[in-house]
């Protein structure tokens, strides 16, 4: 008897390809188009023609498909607290709260109500299951790689799932989907956040948070010019300030080095960029991939951002927090972020960024 995966289907390259190759390896195949998104709020989502590519790639593949609404939990478990973690002058990642609370949340839920065996995504990242724990592998492709994204799964949700595209370039994902003339075998990869779509950021957060403009001051408390929002800045960010040649300050790019959320200031400086450098990473809530580990001090790798190579670090485990030291200062640590470890190719877990060292 054939074993059954659901899988999740985004209308992209990625997800059509995952249960091609799944259908080819001899399961039975059930695509699931997850509506996250109230369309009638952002008319830039592309939901409805997401899910067209959905309908016309599993008539191809032969396999059925379903569709549910997830509008209500995203709201309740993701975009709240992205909207929460704004107005704390934050700047947070929706997408691993995305994969934690819904994809292998309510998608796993669904999965299990019809008898599905497994549940499987597009999602670049290599699993290794061992009778004992889930492991979370770094995918072939270091530069799809999305184990950072996958950080806050615990291994219940981890346990019956499968990665098809860890052993597999991305080039050559295209080339597959080509030969078997699916119809999203050249269509453009999803970039930001879901729900945003095409639209400009700044609108689209006015729209839920009501933007007060304020000071931008140097580091000495010199008035230079005026922000939008606090909410519309993030530590190092040099483009979008707006601001001219100051008299009596030296030639240079602008970078912010600080927000004051109390008194609404946004400061920043040029030259120099010591003033952003950071030892490390302080977590309070750490998911660790498969269980903690013994040790309370060890060393190993972390990416305190996506777009970053590993880095050399130190790890203390402490009663009420986690301290990821590196051996190299690192730029722009970021409060709201997540920093992610890794012990060669196993991803072993992350937390959200509360503090920079």
């Amino acid at each position: 008897m054939k074993q059954t995966v659901v899988v999740g289907m985004s209308g992209g390259v990625d997800s059509s390809v995952t249960a091609l190759l799944l259908k080819e390896q001899g399961y039975e195949v059930v695509g699931l188009f997850m509506n996250n998104w109230d369309e009638k709020v952002n008319s830039q989502c592309t939901a409805e023609a997401d899910y067209e590519d959905v309908k016309r790639v599993c008539g191809i593949i032969g396999m059925p498909y379903y569709t549910v609404n997830f509008q209500k939990e995203y709201m309740d478990r993701v975009f709240t607290d992205f909207l929460e973690e704004y107005k704390k002058g934050r700047t947070p990642n929706p997408d691993v709260l995305c994969n934690r609370e819904i994809k292998f949340g309510p998608f796993l839920d669904f999965a299990k109500k019809i008898g599905a065996d497994y549940i499987a995504t597009g999602h670049y990242s290599g699993i290794l299951h061992t009778p004992e724990y889930s492991y979370l592998l770094k995918a072939l492709d270091q530069t799809k790689d999305q184990t950072y994204f996958l950080n806050q799964l615990n291994q219940a949700q981890l346990k019956n799932v499968l990665f098809p595209l860890q052993n597999i370039m991305k080039t050559e994902v295209r080339k597959i989907a080509l030969t078997h003339k699916l119809s999203t075998a050249t269509k453009k990869d999803s970039t930001g956040i879901c729900f945003i779509g095409e639209r400009n950021f700044k609108n689209f957060l006015r729209g839920y948070i009501p933007a007060v403009p304020g000071e931008i001051c140097t580091m000495q408390g010199k008035i230079i010019g005026e922000h939008s929002g606090l909410m519309f800045y993030t530590l190092g960010q040099r483009r979008g300030l707006n601001i001219g040649g100051v008299k009596g300050e030296q030639e240079g790019r602008w970078f912010v080095v600080k927000k004051d959320l109390q008194n609404n200031i946004l400061y920043v400086s040029k030259g120099d960029e010591s003033i952003l450098y950071g030892a490390g990473a302080v977590s309070y809530k750490f998911n660790w991939i498969p269980c903690p580990p013994i040790d309370t001090e060890f060393e190993c790798t972390a990416k305190f951002r996506y777009r970053q190579t590993e880095q050399d670090v130190k790890v203390k485990i402490l009663d009420n927090r986690i301290e990821v030291v590196a051996k190299q200062p690192q730029r722009a640590i970021t409060e709201g972020q997540w920093v992610v470890l890794y012990q060669g190719d196993k991803c072993i877990g992350g937390g959200i960024i509360e503090e920079r060292l």
